[in-house]
């Protein structure tokens, strides 16, 4: 397969193999994620409560994935970088399963009353500060909002996937120079939708707290956690046989750094958040923190500190785990564990006085989970795993760390 400046790559370095596991995937991935749906509501039936919470926690944790990969599909192409682009389609196949999301959003829409204390009328009725926030808190508009968000994302990210497929065929340079200058208002649209959706999907849980800083907080987690799924993504397609010789140790090592430095922007932001609502110590911000570090969430909140921030961060430090396979598979794995388990912190003590795990919470992770698999594993069977026409391949598959 020739590309654009003289680079060549064998169709087998761009493509999944037509058999094996990979190809099984999709169907494998979705036949779990359709059983586990179903025994989750089974399950769920007698605590819907429960159920939906554990649902909450899934969708917010996948959605968050494909957040990530449109915000690093964006800044690419914002930055002009070069070293990210055999890197780069694996991010916009993760972002153009967005559209799922409005399938799994379903669930949450019919469970509403069941999720959000300012649903119910009676409860608006006796509280003058929901009445002074019934504007924006109403199902008809929240509702409203939550498919808005996700019809933008899922618009933004296939667009920016259809035009880098355009290059494939066409190789027009007027592509990239297109998709660079989009980026900028997109990216915009990006942070502004995504702030108020976290605010919308999970500040609102408890309407009576409120961060400014919340929108960054969550952020930063999509943040690690694509960083942490493109590590672990890049080298199981090259476990199936595909990228060798195209995603090396010097994209592996920059994958790495970038993980190193969000897993400390989230430290930073999570310690702002907390730090300023303490110094403060105004009562309706402090009672989000005290409940988390009372009624047995203490042990869960000094995990998610040392598990999301002490242990990587002295983990990746090291140049040597960065370019060694087994250990950066490792580092990015764990990440994402805690990335699920700051989101369950998150969501959870509003339901539960004490932490209480449910067979419920790997139930709804397996649904949602696994139709996301089967979802990206039937997207990344497209067209080729790079951007084989684009212009900087070159400067991408020569790339060094200095």
């Amino acid at each position: 397969m020739a590309t654009r400046r003289g680079v060549t790559l064998d169709p087998e370095q761009v493509s999944l193999p037509a058999r094996g596991w990979a190809a099984r995937l999709p169907l494998v991935a979705g036949g779990v994620g359709v059983a586990a749906a179903a025994g989750a509501l089974l399950l769920g039936a007698g605590d819907r409560a429960q159920l939906l919470h554990s649902w909450l926690v899934a969708f917010l944790f996948f959605v968050s994935l494909a957040l990530g990969g449109l915000f690093f599909v964006l800044l690419q192409h914002l930055t002009r970088a070069g070293w990210s682009v055999v890197v780069r389609r694996l991010a916009e196949h993760v972002a153009a399963t967005m559209p799922l999301f409005l399938l799994l959003l379903l669930p949450l829409a019919f469970g509403l009353h069941d999720l959000y204390h300012w649903s119910h009328a009676e409860a608006v009725a006796a509280d003058p500060l929901l009445q002074h926030k019934q504007p924006w808190l109403n199902a008809p508009f929240f509702l409203t909002r939550a498919v808005a968000y996700l019809l933008l994302w899922s618009a933004m990210a296939w667009w920016l996937r259809r035009q880098s497929q355009r290059q494939d065929q066409m190789g027009a340079v007027v592509i990239t120079r297109r998709l660079q200058r989009l980026s900028a208002p997109g990216m915009v649209l990006f942070g502004v939708t995504l702030t108020l959706a976290s605010f919308d999907w999970i500040m609102s849980l408890d309407p009576h707290w409120y961060s400014t800083v919340f929108g960054v907080y969550f952020f930063s987690g999509s943040a690690v956690g694509i960083f942490a799924l493109l590590i672990v993504l890049a080298l199981a397609l090259q476990r199936a046989g595909a990228l060798r010789g195209v995603v090396t140790f010097e994209h592996f090592h920059d994958l790495g750094k970038l993980l190193f430095g969000f897993v400390v922007f989230w430290a930073y932001i999570a310690f702002s958040q907390f730090m300023l609502i303490w110094y403060a110590n105004i009562p309706e911000e402090t009672a989000f923190y005290a409940h988390r570090w009372h009624h047995g969430w203490q042990t869960l909140s000094i995990a998610l500190a040392v598990g999301h921030f002490g242990l990587p961060f002295f983990l990746l430090l090291l140049r040597d785990v960065k370019r060694h396979r087994l250990g950066l598979w490792a580092a990015a794995s764990w990440l994402l564990v805690m990335h699920w388990l700051d989101l369950y912190w998150l969501v959870m003590p509003a339901l539960h006085e004490d932490p209480a795990f449910h067979l419920l919470d790997p139930l709804c992770l397996l649904a949602v989970g696994g139709l996301f698999t089967a979802t990206l594993a039937a997207l990344l069977r497209r067209p080729a795993l790079v951007p084989i026409q684009d212009p900087r391949l070159a400067e991408s598959m020569a790339f060094e760390n200095v």
